[in-house]
């Protein structure tokens, strides 16, 4: 793939063991979101984690454009990276208590996030003023919004950072960048693995110090079947496919316009869903055989649906396979509710496993026939 000489663009290349230690930072905020929301599983505690996600993934994923067309070959912008990281680790640590004692630290951790993030891009590749002169002005406001709406404690300026930054990208062309499809692909793929692995944490962290039974075995056995099946509704083929049809798009600005879709857009909830679905395995593992409270049944069931809507939104935009019995797996999710509040969550866990099942089994037979068909014409 070859880039114009207007493109913010490099070969296409393998992220890097850098790029991956950088994600593992950036992870540790879904840690501290899950951990938050599993302690507060309200509609308002819902609502922040949204709007905390929402803004941070802006920025974890202005990373992956830059190191898109950036390489962090020499020392100089290893220690700006580093010090990004740092950013984001500070973020992670505030959120705990971020709309509260610790706004002012998450909202300086999150403006070294923005400033380093601008830095890179103008000093490192050459042109980018063409796409960083309008980008970095309106990323550092919106970090200005986080960093006063955390210092004086006003969570409406954390809801309007994140309605800007959900708009930005129709407020300018992409059309001089060209997203390096393999790379772009991997990196968001290697953050959602990332992310899964967490939700196997969750496990571990809800059963310390649980006595060993049959039915923290059972919880834990059931959870971690249900992230693998997470995991398989993504890696089994979409990431694949994702990269083909990516690098299939001949024009770049709409190869960056579908990459800011799919990759941004769709990844909040499907990220959402990891959080979620993780926050109800955690609470489930020392309650498996006793009736779930409600909002703990809601946060299990929602995670799933969340992720499942987001993948088959994922799926839409790339155009990368069928999209309607993932969306109507999402719904039939929350029909488990109930399972969980009249019975246990053992109960709903083995429900959501088997929407799974039916989804994927569904979608197989319907292209094992389509492709008959095809075949015999």
């Amino acid at each position: 793939m070859t880039s114009s000489p207007h493109s913010l663009a490099l070969p296409a290349d393998r992220a890097s063991t850098l790029e991956l230690f950088f994600d593992l930072v950036f992870v540790f905020t879904i840690t501290q979101l899950t951990t938050k929301l599993a302690g507060d599983p309200t509609p308002l505690g819902f609502g922040r984690i949204v709007i905390m996600l929402g803004i941070i993934w802006w920025m974890y994923s202005g990373y992956v454009w830059l190191t898109n067309s950036v390489r962090m070959v020499n020392t100089v912008r290893r220690v700006l990276l580093l010090t990004g990281m740092t950013g984001f680790l500070v973020v992670a640590l505030a959120i705990p208590e971020a709309y509260g004692s610790t706004g002012l630290a998450f909202g300086l951790g999150y403006f070294v996030v923005n400033a380093v993030h601008s830095g890179l891009f103008l000093t490192s590749q050459p042109g980018a003023w063409k796409f960083m002169r309008w980008l970095a002005p309106e990323n550092l406001f919106t970090a200005g919004l986080v960093l006063v709406g955390g210092w004086l404690h006003l969570p409406w300026l954390w809801v309007a950072a994140f309605a800007l930054q959900a708009i930005t990208p129709y407020l300018h062309s992409t059309g001089h960048y060209n997203v390096q499809a393999g790379h772009f692909v991997e990196r968001h793929g290697l953050v959602l693995i990332i992310a899964l692995g967490e939700s196997v944490v969750a496990i571990g962290v809800g059963a310390f110090g649980l006595p060993v039974t049959w039915q923290l075995v059972a919880a834990a056995a059931l959870g971690l079947t249900l992230a693998y099946h997470l995991w398989w509704c993504y890696f089994a083929r979409d990431d694949e496919h994702a990269a083909e049809a990516l690098a299939a798009i001949a024009d770049p600005g709409r190869r960056s316009r579908s990459a800011l879709h799919a990759f941004g857009y769709a990844y909040v909830p499907m990220l959402l869903g990891v959080i979620a679905m993780a926050a109800g395995v955690k609470k489930a593992m020392g309650h498996a055989t006793a009736h779930s409270g409600f909002r703990a049944a809601v946060v299990l069931a929602g995670g799933v649906a969340l992720f499942l809507i987001g993948e088959a939104y994922f799926r839409h935009v790339l155009k990368i396979g069928a999209v309607g019995w993932r969306a109507l797996g999402g719904v039939v999710a929350m029909a488990t509710v109930p399972l969980g509040v009249q019975l246990n969550p053992l109960v709903q866990l083995v429900a959501l496993i088997a929407v799974f099942v039916a989804v994927f089994v569904t979608e197989e037979v319907l292209r094992t026939g389509r492709t008959a068909r095809q075949w015999r014409h």
